[in-house]
């Protein structure tokens, strides 16, 4: 049996990465390709707890009341899920032919781990030990947005701000994404305007998509 395709979705929040990872899953199926769309955090029982932790549910003690999870904290159960995310639904996939698409990946634990260290280059380091059994995707593919525009859309959705979701934080994120192949050397990575229109950006993808589907790859 062919081997399915993993496909990864990255990007600061406001990027667009659900949307669009269910867009280029619709657009798989459609052509008759067997394809699921997936996310981390999961919904296993580890993902459960680390969506507590990014709406402010799970929180830890502190000299001055309650904070949340340290980023060292935040890296061991993100690692966790991963693995789990790996064992129980992404590489059984793949096996059976079926192409994933993830709505985030390792990428978002390099950045966003790392962007809320004291030494950012020591917890690369670390944080790349941390989840050096994850499979590398195929393809990964970066939504790069400015961040005043991904503050207004996080803004419209009218929901309360979740743990990474601070401006001044996700400005550094983006700066995080923009020089993503150096937090994963070695992986295929694609970069795209996300400033424009759902629909111009889901095309966008698809050619980075149909590129790494092709018989001579990128």
């Amino acid at each position: 049996m062919i081997q399915g395709m993993f496909f990864v979705i990255e990007g600061i929040d406001g990027a667009g990465t659900t949307t669009l990872a269910g867009r280029l899953t619709d657009r798989l199926l459609a052509m008759g390709l067997p394809a699921l769309a997936t996310h981390e955090p999961t919904g296993g029982p580890v993902g459960a707890l680390l969506r507590q932790a990014l709406t402010h549910r799970f929180v830890v003690p502190g000299q001055h009341g309650t904070r949340p999870p340290s980023w060292k904290t935040m890296a061991l159960l993100f690692a966790a899920d991963r693995l789990d995310h790996l064992e129980s639904e992404i590489t059984p996939n793949l096996s059976d032919g079926v192409s994933v698409i993830s709505d985030r990946y390792d990428l978002s634990s390099l950045a966003y781990q790392s962007a809320t260290a004291k030494d950012p280059v020591a917890a690369v380091a670390w944080l790349r030990h941390l989840n050096q059994h994850a499979r590398r995707p195929d393809l990964t593919i970066v939504i790069d947005v400015p961040p005043d525009l991904a503050a207004q859309r996080r803004a419209a959705r009218g929901t309360a701000e979740e743990l990474y979701e601070a401006d001044e934080l996700q400005r550094r994120l983006a700066e995080a994404y923009l020089r993503a192949e150096e937090l994963v050397p070695g992986d295929v990575v694609a970069h795209i305007d996300g400033g424009r229109s759902i629909d111009e950006v889901a095309d966008a993808i698809w050619v980075e998509v149909e590129r790494a589907r092709s018989p001579r790859g990128r």
